[in-house]
């Protein structure tokens, strides 16, 4: 139980360590377009965003996958840009389709952001052979600390948007900016040369 909890909290910090701030950005760009009252709808975009990071950093860390760490690194901004720009294109908040392009993007940008923790997560276990709770709690350490963020974001928006009555697409679009700005610069200084 005690290296579950320690690979738990490796985990959690992972995501949370403001050192990592690609990937609390990803999340933010991802989630800042919904409200607690989309939670459903958030529940599955970031549940997406679990399997796609969960299904390569299990493939990099069985040594099944193998890529470029400076590819990886430059294509994880890349995704918070994406990301970023598909925020632009919202211009109604109601969010009817069962299975909008937006899941897919997490899906699959999790996929990429997966890769950037395997490395970390690989000098951790070592040769240890069943890796495969350590895995899970490492796994399960990332998720509660994206819920804490996916919470601070949702608080952030109801704040300005419900409290303090700012337009809700004009809220989404400075936010984003902000977003896309520092991840626009991050791909650009990690450019594989």
């Amino acid at each position: 139980m005690d290296q579950f909890l320690v690979y738990f909290e490796t985990g959690f910090q992972h995501i949370a360590d403001l050192k990592g701030i690609d990937h609390i950005l990803f999340v933010f760009a991802l989630c800042i377009r919904y409200q607690f009252a989309d939670w459903k709808k958030l529940l599955i975009l970031v549940t997406s965003f679990t399997i796609g990071h969960s299904i390569t950093l299990a493939l990099s860390v069985f040594d099944i996958v193998h890529y470029s760490v400076a590819w990886i690194e430059f294509l994880i901004p890349v995704t918070i840009v994406i990301t970023a720009i598909s925020n632009v294109f919202v211009t109604k908040f109601t969010f009817k389709s069962k299975f909008p392009l937006i899941y897919f993007f997490a899906l699959f940008f999790g996929l990429i952001h997966g890769l950037g923790f395997s490395n970390y997560l690989k000098s951790m276990l070592g040769k240890d052979e069943s890796i495969i709770g350590q895995l899970l709690a490492f796994n399960l350490g990332l998720e509660a600390g994206q819920i804490i963020i996916v919470m601070a974001i949702l608080l952030i928006s109801f704040i300005f948007v419900q409290l303090l009555k700012w337009n809700r697409r004009e809220f989404l679009l400075f936010i984003t900016g902000g977003v896309f700005a520092v991840a626009l610069l991050m791909a650009l200084e990690r450019l594989p040369q």
